[in-house]
């Protein structure tokens, strides 16, 4: 199979990307000069890390829709933990550890006792969000050390920060599933359980991990979003799973699993959020974001149907 079959998906994505910034820069070069561009892969951010991990939860031909309520729970905890007197590494071990376990019960559940992960993750969704809405009563941790928001760097060496790690855990795990056995088997088993197991892989084993990577980003993700707020809201991360998933898929992952790659999903976070600026330099109301949004997912979503009728 040749480059350009195997990739033509992300090559897709990357072309209507980079079409958006060409008329950005025609017709509306404000964006770039005024510091819109650096300020999209800045919110991207968590989106991003968050992505990895949905990336490989698609790919083992699961989904999670809990990680709003991971990523809520994680920021609230790394605050609270942070302003409890702890240094900045323990307060983000803290909100890894907690996600890694809140991922861990949904593999657990997914894995070991066979239920739908569909079904898994919309209830510990529901769980998680009132459980901290109950525990917080609403209530924000504000007043909050200096040295929390951007690390306690200035803003500039915190955005780049943000951005350094973004893209460092991108590349990485891009690596570890292009080269690592370990990420072979995800393919493997989002591809057909049953081979996946007769050629020596443990297909539960593997959802269990993917599970409780996906937790543990969600708490990487929280910790990079909450370092840029100087309150950090109970409330913060609701819908993040709509976002992320709608990232992946336009990026090029099956639905279906056992296809994908995270430099197609960082693209498709880099157009689905770049479409909102881009509106408001067209100067179209921002109402419009989510139609776009919409649109640009169903003709990925068509996309690949087409791609499986050819196949």
């Amino acid at each position: 199979m040749s480059f350009l079959s195997r990739y033509r998906r992300e090559i897709s994505v990357l072309a209507a990307y980079l079409l958006l910034l060409a008329a950005l820069a025609l017709f509306a070069p404000g964006f770039f000069y005024r510091r819109e561009f650096r300020a999209t892969w800045i919110d991207a951010a968590p989106i991003i890390v968050a992505a990895v991990g949905m990336t490989l939860v698609i790919i083992a031909r699961e989904i999670d829709i809990s990680i709003g309520s991971q990523f809520s729970i994680c920021a609230v905890l790394a605050a609270l933990a942070f302003k409890s007197g702890m240094p900045m590494p323990l307060a983000a071990g803290v909100a890894v550890g907690a996600g890694a376990i809140m991922g861990a019960f949904n593999g657990m559940l997914i894995a070991f006792a066979g239920l739908p992960s569909i079904v898994v993750t919309l209830a510990t969704m529901v769980i998680l969000r009132y459980s901290l809405t109950l525990a917080r009563q609403g209530a924000a941790v504000n007043e909050l050390p200096d040295g929390f928001q951007w690390f306690g760097f200035s803003q500039r060496g915190g955005e780049s920060a943000l951005i350094i790690v973004e893209l460092a855990m991108m590349f990485f795990f891009a690596a570890v599933m292009r080269w690592i056995a370990a990420g072979r088997a995800v393919y493997a088993v989002g591809s057909d359980r049953e081979a996946a197991r007769l050629a020596g892989v443990r297909p539960k084993h593997v959802i269990f991990w993917v599970f409780v990577l996906m937790g543990a980003l969600a708490g990487v993700a929280a910790l990079l979003g909450a370092v840029r707020l100087p309150d950090v809201d109970p409330n913060y991360g609701k819908g993040l799973e709509l976002q992320v998933i709608a990232a992946v898929v336009v990026g090029g992952t099956a639905i279906s699993g056992g296809r994908g790659t995270l430099i197609g999903t960082l693209i498709g976070v880099a157009l689905l959020m770049t479409v909102a600026p881009a509106l408001q330099f067209f100067h179209m109301h921002a109402q419009w974001e989510k139609a776009v949004q919409g649109a640009i997912i169903l003709l990925a979503v068509s996309y690949d149907g087409l791609l499986r009728r050819e196949a």
